[in-house]
Parts: structure tokens; C-alpha cells; sequence
């Protein structure tokens, strides 16, 4: 049974045969305007909330709810119909609010100091399921204005192409939400690249490089077996090329692996064509990362790093980990424990 958020207008109307005419109309607003559920659309009559309740079921059950010590984080663990976990987490401002989403239950990239990675693959989402993630956050971010919806929590969204697609267009026309306040993240799933380049929406693009040579690279991120650093760069020019729009590099900084003035210099080559921002992210710890002994560097490598970016010419920032004591930061997300079955440590 297709969840709510799978129906397109025309569907809900079929589904609503024989009620007045109007009532897809006020059914549709219940769900995408105010994020409500059937059985608290009291502007229906009793009959049809109760009909609809048994119809329109949710595809997210809430299993769990974290709040970071201050309160600017939020992390939902969600249980779906076949009994996969995801999570899903929200990000607090002054007036507005992010939502992370997860696109997999689970991932098949193998990063082995990600805890998706660390946790194996099990199904893609569907699209009614990702766009959820985005309808159950905007409520809770209330009255915040949820103003930015990012692709990179569990999963990597290229490899579900064409469900996340769906859901950009599903949140954008349906949700309001403008593609340029959307980002999509991969780890360079180079013909998901080219296919967001002849998209119409021009949504913003985040490559998790984490290496910027490719004997590192294939330790740290194993798809760059299959698509190295030249192929990579090539399908990144192509998105800046056709979007215009700003390119990221997100940018795992780990002690004694990738946090030297060489890498560096090394990323400042490919970053400057490309006119991209690089986001420098210190490790957040994982179970299987700790095992692996990989960490975050002292906070002295991570400004030095940072500088030298600058000094060459790079736009670089260092992110500031947030909810990291949920396990809700960048890499933690895993909606179980993983097992500890990659390494990367080399000295």
C-alpha cells in the first residue's frame, strides 16, 4: 500500500471518488500544508478521517527521538514497513531550520569511517519515504521556517536516482521548497553527476572527497576504484558548467591520514578550477572508526589545515559538528551497531 506521500494530486482525487469535490482539495493541504495525518484533519467528517487513517498510513514510525544537549539538534530513528531503520535529523537556527534525510536504509559505498557505510546496504527509500523525512521535520521545526533540505544522511542519493529525483521535484512543487535551498551529497557516483547536470532544477552539489589523490582515495572512499579523480573532476566541471551554481568538496579531516600540508595542496589543485568551496569536517568519532583507531585531529591541525587551504587560494570552512553526542553529526548516522569489517588506518 502506497503511503501518503506517494500520490500525486491526481491519485488522491481517484482516491477520494465520490466525496465532494472539494475534499481532495482539503485532504492535500491536511497533508502537504500542514503535515497533519488523516485522523487530525478535523475539517473532515468522522467516517471519512477514519477511512482515510486506514488508507494513508504513514511510511515513518517513530521508534525513538533525541535532542542534542542543546537543543539545536534533533535525530529521529525511524522504522519502516519491511522493518528497515533510517534516520533522519534536524538542524535549529534563529528563524529557520535543515533537515538531513536519509535516501537508503543502510549503504553499499563501504567509506569505512562512515557508520552507514560501516552498517552494509539493505533497500533504497522510496520517494513517498524521503519526502516524509521532509514533511515530519518541517512540523517539528515550528514556528521556524524549515528552509533548507539536505541530501546526506544514510544512503548515497546517486545510487537511488530516480526516487531522490522524484522527491526534489515532489518538495519543490508540492513542498515550496526552491531546488536552490536543496543539496544533494555523493561520493562521486560520476553518471548520477552528469544526470544532475541536464536536470531543469538547479539544485546545489556536495562531493565527499576526503582524498585528493587516488592510492588514498581508493582506501578512503572505495567507489574511486571505479571512477578516479580525472573522471571525477571531469563529470564536476560538467555540473559547474551547466548549473552555474556553486560546487562543494566535503572533507573528512582524520589524524595522520588525510590532514597534512601535501593533502592540502593536493585538494587546493583540484578545488581552484573548479572555483568549489571546501567544507573541512573533523572526524566524528564511530564505533567501527574508534575500533579503526581513525579520529579527528587536534583542533590546531584542523585551523592549520584550514589556513593552508586559504593560503593557496581556497575558500574553506570548517564546519561546526552538530549533535555529535545523539550520533547525529556528519557520519554517524547508522540505526544500528556496525560491525567492524574495513580499514583504512596506514600509519
Amino acid at each position: 500500500m502506497p503511503g501518503a506521500y506517494e500520490l500525486s494530486r491526481e491519485q488522491l482525487a481517484a482516491l477520494l471518488d465520490g466525496e465532494p469535490g472539494y475534499r481532495a482539495e482539503q485532504v492535500w493541504k491536511g497533508l502537504w500544508e500542514r503535515g497533519t495525518s488523516p485522523a487530525e484533519m478535523t475539517d473532515l467528517p468522522a467516517k471519512l478521517r477514519e477511512r482515510l487513517s486506514a488508507v494513508l498510513v504513514p511510511a515513518l514510525g517513530e521508534v525513538s527521538r533525541s535532542s542534542s544537549s542543546d537543543g539545536r539538534t534533533l535525530k529521529w530513528l525511524w522504522a519502516l514497513g519491511d522493518g528497515s531503520r533510517i534516520e533522519t535529523v534536524l538542524m535549529v537556527y534563529p528563524g529557520r531550520a535543515t533537515v538531513c534525510v536519509s535516501s537508503q536504509a543502510g549503504c553499499a559505498m563501504g567509506c569505512g569511517f562512515c557508520a552507514t557505510g560501516q552498517s552494509g546496504f539493505r533497500r533504497h527509500l522510496s520517494t513517498g519515504e524521503i519526502v516524509e523525512q521532509v514533511v515530519r521535520a518541517r512540523r517539528a521545526a515550528l514556528p521556524r521556517r524549515l528552509g533548507n533540505v539536505v541530501f546526506m544522511g544514510m544512503g548515497e542519493p546517486l545510487a537511488n536516482y530516480d526516487r531522490v529525483w522524484a522527491a526534489v521535484g515532489r518538495i519543490h512543487d508540492d513542498l515550496g521548497i526552491s531546488a536552490r535551498h536543496m543539496t544533494i551529497s555523493t561520493v562521486g557516483v560520476v553518471p548520477g553527476i552528469r544526470r544532475l547536470a541536464a536536470e531543469a532544477l538547479p539544485v546545489n552539489l556536495a562531493v565527499s572527497l576526503h582524498a585528493a589523490r587516488d592510492d588514498l582515495r581508493n582506501r578512503v572512499v572505495p567507489l574511486n576504484r571505479r571512477y578516479p579523480l580525472t573522471v571525477l573532476m571531469g563529470a564536476c566541471a560538467e555540473y559547474v558548467a551547466a548549473k552555474n551554481r556553486r560546487l562543494s568538496f566535503e572533507w573528512a579531516l582524520i589524524d595522520g591520514l588525510n590532514d597534512t600540508a601535501r593533502d592540502a595542496a593536493e585538494l587546493a589543485e583540484l578545488a581552484l578550477p573548479l572555483r568549489a568551496h571546501v567544507n573541512v569536517i573533523p572526524l566524528n568519532p564511530t564505533i567501527g572508526g574508534l575500533e579503526q583507531g581513525l579520529r579527528a585531529p587536534p583542533t590546531s591541525t584542523v585551523i592549520q589545515f584550514q589556513q593552508l587551504l586559504q593560503t593557496h587560494g581556497v575558500n574553506a570552512t570548517v564546519r561546526q559538528n552538530r549533535g555529535t553526542d545523539i550520533d547525529a553529526a556528519c557520519g554517524q548516522l547508522a540505526a544500528q551497531r556496525p560491525p567492524n569489517n574495513v580499514s583504512l588506518r596506514t600509519r
